[in-house]
């Protein structure tokens, strides 16, 4: 650790900026835990799970990723992944992270200005992150940047199905179990926001995801995406065939087929979702986070 005295003595030149492919993995981690270690909600995750996460479903690359050391120390670090999303080339901030010894000290805006170039280097048109509601400073950040707040991401957890179970529904939709390319072919039949972390590039990448879908006259008219753990990436149903139990049908089926005991699910501004999971006993947490964008 680092005193006050010291880092206020500290010579700004002699700190080093490099991609995070050309340090080991542990320097990566140690920046994350370091940076996050005052965080609002705790992130203590270990080397070998940091690294299948972050650089695995979460779409980040060592090499649009940037670190910044000081005198051997990993003192700030900036994810980057790039993909298609909703058809944008963009740029996504997986994170950014500044050693609190280190912080005011203008190690976030190079580390930004980095990302932003390697974004426009690599024909991105849009930035992209998520910032949990209530990390002020880094809102403030953000927005002078110039990132606009677009969505609000909420959660809702259940954690007794045994109402779910018991529910009565009057669809006689037929439920199926599917793979993941024929769910990915399917549900490109609807129009829709999905957050980063539940978007099809996220769920290809996942081994213990299920895939369900809802038919009436062999016609698909709703598909369910959930994890072995009851995680909810992916739900929904034809505007012609709501209000009939469908959807209620596909949790239920999840629920039976591959024994669950709870459920969770995160998802951006989607009022009738939210009515569905309060009916069936689902409850709003208190995370909440923005999505923001700035277009390039």
């Amino acid at each position: 650790m680092i005193n006050e005295k010291q880092t206020n003595r500290i010579d700004d030149s002699i700190i080093s900026y490099r991609r995070c492919s050309e340090v080991e993995d542990h320097f990566i981690h140690q920046a994350f835990q370091d940076g996050f270690s005052d965080y609002i909600i705790k992130m203590e995750i270990s080397k070998e799970d940091f690294i299948q996460r972050f650089f695995g479903p979460e779409g980040n690359t060592r090499e649009t990723s940037f670190i910044a050391i000081y005198e051997k120390l990993p003192i700030g670090v900036i994810l980057g992944g790039i993909k298609n999303y909703e058809t944008i080339k963009t740029m996504r901030c997986g994170t950014l992270a500044i050693h609190p010894d280190f912080r005011g000290k203008s190690i976030s805006q190079k580390l930004f200005n980095l990302h932003k170039e390697e974004a426009i280097k690599q024909g991105c048109k849009q930035l992209f992150l998520e910032v949990i509601v209530g990390n002020d400073r880094a809102i403030h950040f953000y927005k002078k940047l110039g990132y606009e707040k677009i969505y609000d991401i909420v959660y809702y957890t259940n954690p007794d199905l045994s109402g779910l179970n018991n529910t009565e529904t009057k669809s006689e939709a037929i439920i199926k179990r599917l793979v993941f390319h024929d769910f990915q072919k399917r549900i490109q039949k609807w129009t829709y926001h999905i957050n980063w972390q539940n978007d099809i590039d996220f769920m290809e990448k996942l081994t213990n995801n299920h895939y369900f879908g809802a038919y009436q006259s062999e016609e698909l008219v709703g598909c369910l995406s959930i994890n072995s753990n009851g995680g909810i990436s992916f739900l929904m149903v034809d505007k012609n065939a709501r209000n009939k139990g469908i959807a209620t049908q596909l949790l239920q089926a999840a629920y039976k087929n591959i024994k669950i005991t709870k459920m969770a699910a995160g998802f951006p501004n989607n009022s009738l979702l939210e009515g569905f999971f309060k009916k069936h006993g689902f409850q709003k947490g208190s995370l909440v986070q923005y999505e923001m964008y700035l277009p390039l």
